[in-house]
């Protein structure tokens, strides 16, 4: 499969005979970037904001998925699952559905807008996570230092920052840090962004957790 980042938290994911599925696509007045134009099979929402779910920018017919719950579409199997702003407790919260994609195997969790580090009982539910896309910039996101314990506790084999401040940003994005401080809290230094994160198989994954930063994408069909 094929992981590719076109900014904020919107990534397209593709498998040959699958269905594609696009991530949390973005109002580009809101956060910056160029406006998008792509096509999926299937769009997903963790939540309702100008920054996250903006339809208009994917063209296809396209399953729109924005809560929990367990669904197949194209082969691809997707379980949604609450983590802030859906109890009492946190109705104040903005909500947010994160989002597990099984494609064929390899199991790729979005964790959308995620405020606060999971349970292990939550964490445990998910089964195995091979590749995580994780908020690290803070604003309505993890910081980079909630966002290490969030890893920790996943032990994915990659992890892939998104959420966070760059040059391509726009000043009516909300306040985020850069992504420098994220390495830092995980003890790296500089990383070499690469245009997109291809898996042949399970069995290319690295047994340890690695962090693969993607270069942001302009538009492509």
């Amino acid at each position: 499969m094929e992981i590719t980042w076109y900014g904020h938290s919107c990534f397209r994911l593709t498998e040959r005979g699958l269905a594609t599925v696009v991530t949390d696509p973005y109002d580009y007045r809101q956060v910056g970037y160029e406006a998008l134009k792509l096509k999926a099979d299937i769009v997903t929402i963790s939540h309702d904001t100008p920054g996250h779910n903006y339809l208009a920018a994917v063209k296809g017919d396209v399953h729109v998925i924005n809560g929990p719950g367990e669904y197949e579409i194209g082969s691809v199997f997707i379980t949604g699952i609450h983590t802030n702003g859906h109890t009492a407790k946190s109705a104040d919260e903005p909500r947010n559905t994160m989002f597990l994609f099984d494609f064929n195997g390899v199991n790729v969790l979005h964790l959308g807008d995620i405020n606060r580090v999971p349970a292990q009982s939550e964490v445990e539910a998910l089964g195995p996570v091979h590749v995580a896309l994780v908020p690290v910039g803070g604003g309505g996101g993890l910081s980079a230092n909630n966002a290490t314990e969030v890893i920790s506790l996943l032990e994915p084999n990659i992890v892939i920052p998104m959420h966070y401040a760059t040059p391509n940003t726009g000043d009516t994005a909300q306040k985020m840090d850069t992504l420098d401080k994220f390495l830092k809290e995980m003890g790296l230094g500089k990383v070499e962004p690469e245009a997109s994160l291809k898996i042949p198989n399970l069995s290319s994954l690295p047994e340890e957790t690695k962090v693969v930063v993607l270069d942001y994408q302009r538009n492509n069909n």
